[in-house]
């Protein structure tokens, strides 16, 4: 660790509900020692635990979504088809709770605070977006069958290209929504996002963890630091790259919105992770 130990830009991998751990550990790590990066990017379910953390909401919005989990629902509700809806009912909860919890307040305090870049994966123009999600879902599950997808880059195989948008660009609450659900999109757990009408998908699909603009500024010398999300599988090293992940496995579903005590346990192994963490930075 450096003698003066600062992050120019700080990646939040995804993990679906293993993201809470990414929760915890920030809150630990900025108790004790602030971080004041240039910029953050995130992807996936890490792009929603960056922004409630960054926006400094993230200690209501997690004590909503625990309580809700407490209620133990199942994630499929076959009566939903009736409605012509999906019966797979994460994608309809995660927009009900992200709308509830981020209005023009906390859009003010994200503008305020170092830009997030919210990465996306775009299928080309010409790839409707429900063929791209059942290609590149089908490309990641082979990815990581034979690379255990420690660095998962799937959709790039198919044409799929990463895109960011900075959240001192978003104008509305509803701008910012749309774009945390559309790095998310996991089809058919999570629907195709909409950007404006086109069609996106989870940002994860062509780069998770989101090492591409992480490598940019570690090409210029700068410090950054990764939140994986995956017990014993580091993604790839790189110079001025400090990764931390959670020390023992998680074993918490991606998409359960039932299991109260998986969130809460990522979240608490989080809190003490990052408490080792800020002591190592400490005394550095």
């Amino acid at each position: 660790m450096p003698d003066n130990p600062t992050f120019d830009a700080i990646g939040f991998a995804g993990g679906g509900n293993r993201c809470y751990w990414q929760s915890g550990f920030f809150q630990s790590l900025n108790a004790t020692h602030p971080v004041k990066p240039k910029y953050y990017v995130a992807v996936s379910a890490g792009a929603y635990h960056c922004v409630m953390n960054v926006a400094g909401v993230g200690e209501r919005v997690r004590e909503a979504a625990f309580s809700f989990a407490e209620r133990g629902l199942p994630g499929l509700d076959w009566s939903k088809l009736r409605m012509r809806q999906s019966p797979l009912v994460v994608g309809a909860l995660f927009r009900q709770l992200l709308t509830e919890q981020f209005g023009t307040a906390e859009l003010a305090a994200l503008k305020a605070a170092p830009p997030i870049l919210i990465q996306l994966s775009r299928p080309p123009a010409w790839m409707p977006g429900g063929l791209a999600a059942i290609g590149s879902i089908a490309a990641y599950q082979l990815e990581k069958a034979v690379t255990s997808g420690v660095h998962s880059r799937a959709g790039g195989y198919l044409g799929l290209k990463p895109t960011w948008i900075s959240t001192h660009d978003i104008e509305a609450p509803a701008d910012l929504v749309d774009a945390i659900m559309a790095t998310s999109s996991v089809p058919p757990f999570m629907p195709i996002g909409r950007i404006r009408g086109v069609a996106h998908l989870d940002g994860g699909l062509v780069d998770n963890p989101p090492l591409r603009k992480l490598a940019e500024t570690e090409r210029q010398g700068g410090r950054t630091l990764l939140l994986s999300t995956r017990y014993g599988r580091p993604p790839p090293h790189a110079p001025n790259r400090h990764v931390v992940s959670p020390s023992e496995d998680l074993p918490v579903n991606k998409f359960a919105v039932g299991d109260a005590k998986g969130l809460c346990h990522a979240f608490e192994l989080g809190l003490r992770d990052g408490a080792a963490f800020a002591k190592t930075l400490a005394t550095a």
